[in-house]
């Protein structure tokens, strides 16, 4: 995460396996508002009531497995970010949840987190993870530059906006 990628650290979240988007934030709530604001005091609502009111601006999510499966719906993104959680790190995630987090800004990190506990501290640098509780550091899937630079914008539209629009 080079130039505009900046260096992010932060309080590790840990879930498991399979967080499908319903887990995230149930679809039921998307019917009450599509802000940010609102829609982050309903995270995780499904698996910890008490989540929403204990995270903090810069925590990192840590999956498991599959991470984001379900529905498709963005919204379950756009909740993660009105937490003002930046980064998602995970074994893997659905495909739709990935690009779901490209496209709004939402880091998403493919990387080994079998050994990062609730509430290590996590660094996020380039292609690798240091877990600065344990020492660790982890290697991750590197991200293509032009995800990069969607992310480092804020997501495709502000992306394309910067750039006034699509290029041959």
């Amino acid at each position: 995460m080079t130039g505009r990628h900046q260096v992010m650290t932060g309080r590790a979240r840990v879930f498991g396996d399979d967080i499908n988007t319903d887990y995230i934030i149930t679809s039921r709530r998307k019917r009450e508002s599509l802000d940010p604001q609102v829609l982050r005091q309903f995270l995780f609502e499904e698996i910890d009531p008490a989540f929403a009111a204990s995270v903090a601006s810069g925590d990192l999510i840590v999956a498991g497995k599959n991470f984001g499966c379900g529905s498709a719906m963005e919204v379950a993104v756009t909740a993660v970010l009105g937490a003002g959680i930046r980064a998602v790190l995970a074994r893997s995630f659905s495909r739709t949840y990935y690009r779901n987090a490209v496209n709004n800004g939402l880091l998403p990190v493919i990387c080994d987190t079998s050994r990062i506990r609730e509430g290590d501290r996590i660094t996020l640098s380039g292609d690798l993870v240091r877990d600065e509780t344990t020492g660790e550091t982890i290697a991750t899937d590197p991200l293509p530059k032009i995800m990069l630079d969607i992310i480092g914008a804020g997501g495709l539209v502000p992306y394309f906006r910067e750039r006034g629009g699509f290029r041959d």
